[in-house]
């Protein structure tokens, strides 16, 4: 079946992102017009991060994709903070403001996505456009897949739920993935189990950055990231039912995937590069039959590279720092500054503060070492150290820490299961270390003048190359 008339301005797309964000921004996007292969991309944002780059990459040739390849969206923080409207200072507060608008999403009769609809024995897993990221990873992976439930039937306070799980083809209609998260789609499914059923599901590939940044927000089972989405554009979030479920998914996706999660059914899965840089094998095994796809006749491939890049981890970290940002500043106005680290995958956090007592430096970091299950290291500074740094971070810890005073450990606390240092029950333990300079501290930083810095930027901006 094929549609062609669209209700929707195409507004919530990613392809109205792609065209609001080129223009001007040429420096910021690299199209590589040249013929690659899948196994490229991947190192291809690993090297352009090497060389202190994060540029959205465009990839027209993929070899075997027959489609446009889109990654890297999510790794540079300045193009995060324009789609919020904001500069990188304001990020934390842009985002927690718009995600507190929430707005109910608008059904829709029509959208791009029903352009094609794919049913029944005409469902074709092995002709979705993918690609393997790393030599690791069991098979290509959909590493941008948000998987939407709505609510379940008679169970005051749960909402229905946006949930990222990697996924790889396990036959021409399933799925194999994992719901290693133990996260609100799990408990969904745990209740679908209880009253005997199957769990209905879709899988969204390839949506604006926005509903993708929607799907990552902290919030409790009562709350439906899709009005998070709402907020986040300004605007209810456009969204059609699937033709079987009746799921709201977005009317502007590239593909929908619809079917169902049987809490009974098991399918290998993994290894696959996490988080931790660590290819992982722990996984749930669960299978998603798919009964119906839905896409756009000329579908766009939104790839997410995993492992450690700076867009995975930022795609994750953005909601988890504005909400402690919040929660800390909240509590404790001395914070300046929040910033996870890239090279602390999600494991390590640094937090900028002006000191007004004794202790209160520890007092911040265990409220954030407590507030976030993911973290095992914090680590204290002051307010002129630029948190964003770890060169700085690594100063400020090596001529204000020592070890004896300012660094305590707590243990025996649940963990990621996705740390490849856990123990064998999930629990790890949590460090702080204290490196702000302290009241007794004595000694004067030395600085330049601003004008100077200045002139000497202009002065090399002048020489030639390796002049």
């Amino acid at each position: 079946m094929t549609r062609t008339e669209h209700e929707t301005t195409g507004t919530q797309d990613l392809r109205a992102f792609l065209r609001a964000h080129g223009p001007g921004r040429a420096d910021d996007v690299l199209t590589v017009t040249e013929e690659i292969a899948g196994e490229d991309v991947a190192a291809l944002v690993l090297e352009l991060a090497a060389r202190g780059r994060d540029d959205l990459l465009v990839c027209p040739r993929v070899k075997g994709l027959g489609t446009t390849l889109v990654t890297n969206v999510f790794a540079s923080r300045d193009r995060l903070a324009r789609l919020l409207g904001t500069d990188r200072a304001g990020l934390h507060r842009a985002y927690q403001a718009a995600a507190a608008r929430r707005r109910e999403p608008r059904v829709v009769a029509d959208g791009p996505v029903l352009e094609v609809v794919e049913e029944g024995g005409t469902v074709d897993l092995t002709a979705l456009p993918l690609i393997r990221h790393f030599a690791s990873d069991r098979a290509p992976y959909i590493t941008s897949g948000v998987v939407t439930a709505e609510a379940p039937p008679g169970v005051p306070g749960r909402a229905g739920n946006l949930s990222y799980h990697r996924s790889m083809v396990h036959s021409r209609n399933e799925l194999a993935t994992s719901l290693h998260s133990r996260g609100h789609l799990w408990q969904l499914l745990r209740l679908a189990e209880e009253r005997g059923d199957v769990l209905p599901v879709a899988m969204v590939i390839g949506a604006h950055p926005l509903f993708l940044l929607a799907a990552s927000a902290r919030v409790g089972p009562d709350v439906d990231e899709r009005t998070i989405a709402g907020g986040l554009f300004g605007a209810p979030l456009d969204v059609v039912e699937t033709p079987r479920h009746g799921i709201r998914v977005p009317a502007g996706a590239e593909f929908v995937l619809e079917g169902f999660i049987d809490p009974g059914r098991r399918a290998p899965e993994g290894p696959f590069g996490e988080f931790s840089g660590y290819s992982s094998d722990r996984s749930t095994h669960n299978v998603l039959t798919v009964e119906t796809v839905l896409r756009r006749h000329d579908a766009l491939l939104l790839d997410v590279v995993g492992g450690n890049s700076t867009e995975h981890l930022n795609l994750a970290r953005l909601p988890r720092e504005a909400e402690m940002a919040e929660q800390l500043t909240r509590r404790f106005p001395e914070v300046t500054a929040l910033h996870y680290p890239t090279s602390g995958t999600h494991f390590h956090a640094y937090v900028a503060l002006r000191p007004s007592r004794p202790g209160q430096a520890r007092q911040i970091m265990l409220a954030l070492l407590g507030w976030d299950p993911y973290l095992k290291t914090v680590v204290a500074v002051d307010e002129d150290v630029d948190a964003t740094r770890d060169a700085d971070v690594l100063w400020a810890m090596a001529t204000h820490l020592q070890p004896h005073r300012d660094v305590f450990v707590v243990d025996g606390l649940p963990g990621s299961p996705l740390d490849p240092s856990s123990t064998t029950d999930g629990t790890t333990s949590r460090m702080a270390l204290d490196a702000t300079r302290g009241p007794d501290f004595h000694g004067t930083r030395i600085h330049l003048p601003p004008e100077r810095l200045t002139a000497a930027r202009q002065l090399l901006d002048g020489l030639p190359p390796h002049g």
